[in-house]
């Protein structure tokens, strides 16, 4: 009887087996997705604590941006006087060396109404979700103040359709025209588009 009982006891493991090595696997495979999460999350915790409000010492590295693609015709330059009188509208994005290698600003013209503008990625830094959150940034703190709408002239039309822009006429924003517009090369005959989004 003794025997029987150890053989019918070494059965009912061997059966067990099975369903051990199913819940370890489990157990294995639930702790993995959950510490792939925990990285996924600091990985945009991380992207997200490099966005940060500009600050005196980074307008000669904004300036420098903005020149390069300036010179390329794809965006306004701005002069130095210009980038330190307009401090409170930008924001930067530093990269793990601490090195400015984004911009954006947020400048409003009238009481419902901002500009998305001087959005600049070093090419090296493009292509990796920084400009967009450079944006999000600025729409974020649009709503803070309650501003109701944004828009932009832009060469980066698809960009701006996936934030939720849609095309309008230039002639819509007279402030825009006159206050910056007149001082661009291009002027009359600009190309760019213009973009709005109603903030909800």
């Amino acid at each position: 009887m003794k025997r029987e009982r150890e053989a019918g006891s070494r059965k009912k493991n061997v059966r067990s087996r099975p369903f051990l090595s199913v819940r370890l696997f489990l157990r294995v495979f639930v702790a993995s997705r959950r510490k792939i999460f925990r990285e996924s999350l600091k990985k945009d915790l991380e992207i997200l604590g490099m966005i940060r409000k500009a600050r005196i010492t980074d307008v000669v590295e904004i300036h420098k941006i903005l020149q390069d693609f300036a010179a390329e015709g794809t965006l306004l330059p701005r002069a130095l006087s210009e980038l330190y009188s307009t401090l409170r509208d930008l924001v930067v994005f530093e990269d793990e060396t601490g090195r400015v290698v984004g911009c954006c600003g947020l400048h409003i013209f009238w009481e419902d109404l901002a500009e998305i503008r001087s959005l600049a990625v070093l090419k090296t830094h493009q292509r990796r979700g920084i400009g967009r959150l450079l944006v999000e940034s600025c729409l974020s703190e649009a709503k803070s103040l309650g501003i109701l709408k944004l828009f932009t002239l832009t060469y980066q039309v698809e960009f701006f359709g996936h934030l939720g822009f849609r095309s309008v006429d230039k002639n819509m924003f007279p402030q825009k025209v006159w206050a910056d517009c007149v001082h661009c090369p291009k002027f009359p005959n600009c190309d760019e588009s213009a973009l709005l989004l109603d903030i909800a």
